[in-house]
């Protein structure tokens, strides 16, 4: 490979290979290039050397058990997964550039590591609304998961209930919240998409009720829809005749990110409506429709999607019992502000008053730790245990889980810290 003639063609040549979903798939860091690429022969050397080794392909892992990390589950679950519901899992909002936002954000914190700390014991487990959990990592709400695989949310719930952890259901599943509680043996979480019909919110925040879930988690980051060109070009690409599924046979879970726009025959939650008068909403969510919310259930309610402190300090003064700061996995709006760069800020306007759930590119051990040390709760994960979901079904979900605990606990060992309680803004530094 030649050297590029000038800082011009520098530029050109990283943008290139930095947008090179074999990097991503490697584990390769677009802000590591970057660096090493800006500056002398030697960074370039050794940025051009990370490149050859991504491309040097080692093969698809044949099970769960020869995994290395979560991202070695990406490569497997793409090949079997259809392209066009590929796109829909992968897709942000428009260059995607807040994907790579939420994982870049991470590399922008180091850890302050202390040394002769008795770490024989690590206790990774939470309290959460009165409630023990063995790990602070959450399954978060990830629709049409029968798309990736034909088990779906089923699979994950029994992955949840193998290993104990908290699994938030999307409005979207393609299983209803009844038998996903069964599977998971106790109840979830239930993410809540509202409708233009308030009658119909409603019956879906009864059936999640009813069902025994103790939250409600109200998104609130795709009111105004986003762009997803990712998920739009996938389904350019896609030949098969999906009219089972798709209304005009179009291969295409969802367009705007507006669950109104979407096909959802396939969907229980938003399908199986009881005949009701309807009550039209007039415009869309503002903080009215939060005290609504709380009114119509006795549910603890959070919202997923705060990324200021405002609008923290909002959420507190209308009685919300937690948050999730989140963007969506970078596909609502592209701010290209990484989560992880939010946290501070929300927490600072939390004051410990109620639980804070960090989700956005959340891939390691060490994001976990970073996310609790500057103010999270818990953590939230989604395409990664869908990567294991797509790749072998259940027990990828749990090798996911599996591997992300035992990254945990490796780097509490590490930085001296013995239990959750004790990971503290201490031990992170800006970069």
């Amino acid at each position: 490979m030649s050297e590029p003639a000038d800082g011009s063609s520098r530029r050109a040549f990283l943008a290139f290979v930095a947008a090179s979903p074999l990097l991503v798939a490697a584990g390769v860091e677009r802000t590591t290039l970057t660096r090493w690429f800006g500056g002398s022969r030697r960074g370039d050397a050794a940025a051009l050397a990370l490149i050859d080794q991504a491309a040097q392909d080692a093969g698809l892992i044949a099970s769960p058990g020869e995994a290395l990390n979560v991202f070695d589950f990406e490569p497997v679950a793409r090949k079997n997964i259809p392209v066009a519901h590929w796109g829909y899992l992968m897709t942000g909002s428009d260059d995607d550039g807040t994907i790579r936002a939420n994982r870049d954000g991470f590399n922008r914190y180091g850890l302050r590591v202390r040394r002769l700390v008795d770490v024989s014991k690590i206790d990774p487990s939470i309290r959460m609304l009165d409630v023990h959990w063995d790990t602070p990592i959450v399954l978060c709400p990830v629709g049409s998961q029968k798309a990736f695989h034909r088990e779906g949310e089923i699979a994950v719930a029994r992955a949840a209930k193998a290993l104990g952890h908290l699994q938030v259901l999307s409005t979207v599943t393609t299983s209803s919240v009844e038998d996903v509680t069964a599977a998971r043996g106790g109840p979830v979480w239930y993410q809540l998409y509202h409708q233009t019909d308030w009658n119909q919110t409603r019956q879906i925040i009864k059936r999640a009720e009813q069902a025994g879930c103790p939250a409600i988690v109200f998104t609130v980051d795709l009111l105004g829809g986003s762009n997803r060109e990712t998920m739009l070009r996938a389904q350019q690409a896609d030949s098969r005749d999906c009219s089972a599924c798709h209304e005009g046979g179009k291969p295409a879970p969802g367009l705007s990110g507006l669950v109104g726009n979407a096909d959802n025959r396939r969907k229980p939650m938003i399908a199986e409506f009881a005949p009701a008068t309807p009550i039209p909403e007039v415009g869309t969510p503002t903080w009215e429709f939060v005290k609504r919310l709380k009114d119509a259930t006795s549910m603890k309610v959070f919202l997923k999607g705060i990324v200021t402190r405002e609008d923290a300090e909002l959420a507190l003064e209308h009685g919300v019992n937690g948050l999730f700061v989140s963007n969506h996995g970078g596909r609502a709006e592209n701010s290209q502000r990484a989560t992880i760069e939010c946290l501070p800020e929300v927490a600072a306007g939390v004051r410990g008053r109620v639980p804070i759930v960090l989700d956005g590119g959340v891939r390691r051990g060490t994001d976990i730790f970073k996310a609790l040390a500057l103010g999270a709760t818990a953590v939230g994960v989604g395409r990664p245990y869908i990567w294991g979901l797509g790749a072998f079904g259940q027990v990828g979900v749990e090798t996911v889980l599996v591997l992300l605990r035992r990254e945990l606990e490796l780097v509490m060992r590490q930085a001296g810290t013995t239990s959750v309680k004790r990971i503290t803004p201490a031990y992170v530094i800006a970069r």
